[in-house]
């Protein structure tokens, strides 16, 4: 059975560090990829760093039911898309969500 872990805190406090080592002592380990309202910055990537939405895009999706959960911060929307916990559950992998 797959696992689901959820690093939760503000941002800065060191969430991506924590996964970062996490992943290099269980690479099995997979990272649910966020979905955003804000711009990419330079050197990030489409899927890989972020799913970047339009707010008419986020908006729409969570009506259709699309989170699994969602919030704002800063000015802007995040969360995270049920399709991408759904994706690695299937496969048995265990996901960490970073929230």
């Amino acid at each position: 059975m797959a696992r689901v872990f959820i690093i939760t805190g503000p941002s800065g406090v060191g969430k991506g560090t924590l996964i970062r080592t996490l992943r290099e002592r269980h690479p099995e380990l997979g990272l649910s990829v966020s979905a955003t309202t804000r711009d990419p910055r330079p050197g990030e990537e489409e899927g890989v760093d972020y799913h970047f939405l339009t707010d008419a895009e986020f908006a729409a999706r969570i009506a259709a039911g699309d989170f699994v959960e969602h919030a704002g911060y800063s000015g802007r929307r995040y969360g995270t898309l049920r399709s991408e916990l759904e994706r690695r559950l299937e496969a048995g992998e265990p996901v960490v969500l970073e929230i």
